[in-house]
């Protein structure tokens, strides 16, 4: 067993995401299941989690779609309004469906950092811990803070964390590691959520290596330990900055020197246990 537990799937003709450019030709195209089979076939992924793209019920409806027909899909993530108190009974609709697992707003790309705090969205990480879903924070090294407060103040709800918040490796000599560093360690130690190995190459610069990526993911096993841990594609999206197969290589070479049994959680058990797959 071995799972991607990060990837997208879209189609730009939908409409719903607006994050992405129409110049942009390796974003804005259609991907499905036929693009990504043959990466899965040559890295032995034998499962994988399908994660929202677009802020929009629609959009969550069309993964589920997706995920009845292809086998590999063993969970969703999808997308609710967390500003609209109506959505309850989407959330509680969506979950009824045997993939779906969770919610992802998409933090980084609202412009209040304190949103995660207010008073009114409250209802919607009740929600989620009440029907037993998973909370996937999407968001960036400043929003750590407003994260351990967000985590305290709902302690049963199962949350992940997306691509290991994404540290400016682009320009890791700027001193930005270190205070990310220690935020990721207050995450690990104050908090109980998981952790995704993925998205790291986009954050890198162009010309990255393996080195580069080398202290990021170090930090991150060491902190969450490989048990909290779980490797994710982020394709396409790494198509900006490296093919699946060559994140998959690189995240392989930077977890050489693990145990088989921590392996072994970081691709595939962790994520099985996380999101309650039964594999």
């Amino acid at each position: 067993m071995k799972i991607d537990a990060h990837h997208h799937f879209w189609n730009p003709a939908r409409g719903d995401y607006g994050w992405m450019p129409e110049d942009n030709a390796t974003l804005f195209r259609a991907y499905g299941p036929a693009d990504l089979a043959p990466f899965l076939t040559a890295t032995g992924i034998t499962h994988t989690v399908l994660v929202q793209a677009a802020p929009s019920i629609e959009e969550s409806e069309y993964m589920l779609g997706i995920a009845d027909a292809a086998p590999h899909v063993a969970a969703v993530t999808g997308w609710v309004d967390f500003e609209n108190p109506a959505h309850s009974h989407h959330l509680e609709r969506l979950a009824a469906h045997p993939k779906f697992r969770g919610v992802r707003p998409m933090i980084q790309d609202i412009p209040d950092d304190n949103w995660m705090l207010r008073d009114d969205i409250r209802w919607a990480f009740e929600a989620v811990t009440a029907l037993n879903l998973r909370f996937e924070a999407l968001g960036l090294p400043r929003h750590i803070e407003n994260f351990i407060t967000l985590f305290g103040r709902h302690p049963g709800m199962k949350v992940v964390i997306d691509h290991c918040m994404k540290p400016d490796i682009a320009n890791h000599s700027s001193g930005g590691f270190d205070s990310w560093a220690d935020g990721m360690a207050r995450l690990a130690g104050e908090t109980s959520a998981f952790c995704k190995l993925s998205g790291v190459i986009t954050e890198a610069a162009s010309s990255w290596t393996v080195d580069d990526l080398r202290p990021y993911v170090d930090h991150v096993i060491s902190v969450f330990g490989a048990d909290r841990v779980m490797w994710g594609s982020d394709w396409p999206v790494c198509r900006l900055a490296g093919e699946y197969a060559d994140w998959h290589s690189a995240a392989q070479a930077l977890t050489a020197g693990l145990g088989d049994s921590e392996k072994a959680a970081i691709y595939g058990q962790t994520a099985n246990r996380f999101y309650d797959l039964g594999l």
